[in-house]
């Protein structure tokens, strides 16, 4: 595997840790090392068979009759071998036991002095005659390859590096080996000791022999020469860089990847990442110097550099200056709003702001000033209100945090603590006040001001905010049942569940494997790493483990899984009998009303796309007599489907009404209403979660109705600014077609392709224009 591969697949890995069961891959897909050959290629065993007699186990009597025989004398023994065939394992052997050397016409040549002991010469010897090392070990092996090195024998080098990149098991082996590997210019053993260090990620960096190791002089020059280094140094400085942006190893690291760098965007990447940690090094000057040669290299974005140094060092007006006159007004976006506000003050700050919220809704510093300005006037229930905004589509610590010390000036302590609750499910040792209070102390210290639940209020607490899908309400009180009981598998799931939810994908793996971890019983793991399975993509193996978790106990869950993930997998109808016979059993099984509630929502589902609507009805009803509040959605489409846009557009607004988080429904609303009420519910729903797409796309095709081409495609281009979606992009690289600028429709196409290379109507319409451009 190519050392640029082996980088990839790493940061990969790193990308997806914890997501994979401890058992899922074998050992060859973990390790380079076994996938390699255990022999060199067939045409180079050939190549060394030139002149030679077929049978491997020739032996030196048998050498006279087909080659001439040499002997090498190493001290007082001597290795037999034969003449053409040992000239064939390189040029310079050819040349000296063929061409007009002394040693051509020798019978004897003293090889004492060559550095190669006795085994390795009658390994050499048996690697003539056979295509293959005898069993060395690594020792006898790196002198062989050093052997092979020094006389130019590539397939023995080949076989050497092949033998020895299979040894390499742990990071004590790769530290060793490396060394040698870099050397001899081993490919394979260094690529070999790079996977296995790499895969140690991001605890490896606090190793002073590893950083030395990764950052000397021969290793950059041997990445070098593989076309591996800018790849390696960007991971190895972005881990840095995401651990301590000041840390010497970062530094390190980034000067790696400076000088690595070739001419232009990698050099120009190299250098604003370098100004940036010199710049929280508080070393102006160095940071100015590094930002004005990104700028050289073609980095606009770190004219934002340049003037934080001005800032940063007194010039204010300057700072401004420099973002007004050469950042803000090419393509603004809000971010740069974001920098330009920390050189203003007062009105036009906020003024600032809003513009970068209005370009870039996702920004949270915008929402957490304007909520502290709001605090500062002592509008406490308008400032919560500012930062609910943003938490009500973008959970961050940063902005659950903010709410805290509100909730706790407004003496709000349930508030508080549902976010401390909230921040200690994201991260268990968070802190505080600049890191001064521990967020489990705050806990301790806010107890006494709230009321006490025990296992069955708290359980009730849950089924409340549930039904009223508040997540954040719900997850808190998953946290204190499991601070009463940390090992209850059961509870960890729910978490998950909920992490998902609020787009915490990371954190609700984490809680996923904690519930693995923590399962009593068997069928209760296996439905735990099904859902492992499921949520990275391989449905077929979560099946599987669902159906042994069946075979084991019946249970809700794991039916439930079986049926969710077959569902997944194909839509006809005899899958759907399948998932509908599933789902029914899932129900047979104990469980409490927040899981059935969800089963009878898909058995509902389920029906409509069967065309049993009566059925799907029934089921949804019954969902929400145990408050299923989502089921109110689906009773909506089966109204909908038969023709009562009025009774489904009723439906919708008692969601509405009993949501927390209810972004989802507007949208849904928006479907079975005329167009002026579609249009006023999919501006609340931008207002309530500009993330989700559908309006954008809904309010561009209105505007393309009308043959306002330039607003429509703005439309799209607005939420592209923040959010690059697949659907976004397909529909605007659709409208530059329609207008004729194809060049503009194929940069969506292309960029929608790669996120998503297999999506059919993008390909035919990346077609149709390339077929149709000059």
């Amino acid at each position: 595997m190519p050392l640029g591969k082996v980088i990839y697949k790493a940061w990969l890995q790193l990308e997806k840790k914890g997501e994979d069961l401890d058992n899922r891959s074998s050992s060859s897909d973990r390790h380079i090392g076994t996938a390699l050959p255990n022999m060199v290629s067939q045409s180079a065993i050939s190549e060394m068979r030139r002149g030679s007699c077929d049978s491997a186990d020739m032996d030196t009597l048998s050498i006279d009759t087909l080659d001439e025989i040499i002997t090498f004398s190493i001290g007082s023994e001597e290795v037999i071998c034969g003449r053409q065939r040992i000239a064939s394992l390189s040029v310079p052997f050819d040349t000296m036991l063929n061409g007009g050397f002394t040693e051509s016409k020798l019978k004897q040549i003293d090889f004492s002095q060559s550095g190669v002991s006795v085994e390795a010469m009658r390994a050499v010897d048996e690697f003539s005659r056979t295509g293959s090392l005898p069993d060395l070990d690594i020792n006898g092996l790196l002198e062989v390859l050093t052997f092979a090195n020094r006389f130019c024998c590539e397939h023995i080098k080949e076989a050497c590096d092949s033998a020895l990149a299979k040894l390499v098991h742990t990071s004590h082996d790769a530290l060793i080996l490396i060394e040698y590997g870099l050397e001899e210019s081993a490919s394979l053993l260094v690529a070999s000791c790079m996977e296995v260090l790499l895969q140690g990620l991001p605890g490896i960096l606090h190793n002073p022999q590893v950083v030395a190791l990764l950052s000397r002089a021969d290793t950059r020059m041997f990445m070098k020469r593989t076309h591996s280094a800018f790849a390696l140094y960007s991971l190895l400085s972005q881990v840095a860089m995401e651990n301590d942006t000041t840390a010497d190893q970062c530094i390190i690291f980034l000067e790696c990847l400076r000088e690595t760098a070739m001419p232009g965007r990698q050099k120009a990447l190299a250098l604003h990442q370098l100004g940036c940690s010199m710049l929280e090094r508080k070393l102006y000057l160095d940071a100015y110097q590094l930002f004005e040669a990104a700028v050289e290299e073609g980095h606009h974005y770190s004219l934002a550099g340049l003037a934080r140094v001005k800032y940063k060092l007194g010039h204010r007006k300057a700072a401004l200056a420099t973002l007004s006159s050469n950042v803000c007004n090419e393509s603004p976006l809000g971010w740069m709003y974001v920098e330009r506000s920390l050189y203003c003050d007062g009105e036009e700050k906020i003024a600032e702001l809003n513009r970068a919220t209005e370009l870039d809704p996702t920004l949270t510093y915008p929402y957490k000033y304007r909520a502290a300005r709001l605090m500062d006037e002592s509008k406490v229930d308008e400032a919560i209100a500012e930062i609910n905004r943003i938490l009500g589509f973008k959970v961050t610590t940063d902005c659950l945090e903010l709410r805290v010390y509100f909730c706790l000036t407004a003496q709000d302590y349930a508030g508080a603590t549902r976010d401390v609750r909230a921040l200690l499910t994201l991260n268990s040792k968070y802190t505080l006040y600049s890191g001064r209070v521990r967020a489990s102390k705050l806990l301790d210290l806010l107890s006494p001001h709230i009321e006490q639940w025990n296992v069955a209020d708290c359980w009730m607490q849950l089924y409340d905010r549930w039904s009223s899908v508040d997540d954040i309400g719900s997850l808190a009180v998953v946290h204190q049942m499991l601070e009463a009981d940390p090992s209850k598998a059961l509870l960890f799931f729910r978490q998950s569940l909920l992490l998902l939810r609020l787009n915490c994908p990371k954190s609700a793996m984490e809680s996923l494997q904690r519930a693995r971890e923590n399962a009593p019983t068997e069928h209760e793991r296996l439905v735990y790493e099904g859902w492992i399975l499921y949520d990275t993509g391989h449905c077929e193996e979560a099946i599987m483990k669902a159906q042994k978790s069946i075979d084991l106990q019946r249970s809700f869950e794991a039916f439930f899984l079986k049926a969710y993930a077959l569902a997944d997998t194909n839509r006809d109808t005899e899958v759907s009998k399948q998932v509908v016979d599933l789902l029914k059993e899932a129900l047979k099984c104990p469980s409490d009303g927040l899981r059935k509630g969800q089963a009878l929502n898909n058995l509902g589902s389920v029906y409509v796309d069967c065309g049993e609507l009566d059925l799907a009805a029934d089921a949804y009803f019954s969902a929400l007599e145990i408050r299923h509040t989502r089921a109110h959605q689906g009773l909506a489409r089966v109204y909908y489907l038969k023709n009562d846009r009025s009774s489904a557009y009723e439906e919708m607004t008692k969601l509405i009404e009993k949501a927390k988080s209810n972004a989802s429904a507007y949208e849904k609303r928006s479907e079975y209403c005329e167009r002026s009420k579609s249009v006023a519910d999919l501006n609340m729903v931008t207002q309530l979660d500009p993330l989700r797409t559908y309006p954008y796309r809904y309010r561009a095709a209105v505007l393309m109705d009308n043959h306002k081409e330039k607003e429509a495609i703005d439309e799209l281009s607005r939420a592209i600014a923040f959010k690059v979606d697949l659907h976004l992009l397909h529909l605007r690289a659709a409208f530059y077609e329609c207008i004729g600028d194809a060049a503009s429709a194929l940069r969506d196409c292309r960029a929608a392709l790669s996120i998503d290379p297999t999506h059919m109507e993008t390909m035919q319409l990346h077609g149709r224009v390339y077929s149709r451009e000059p």
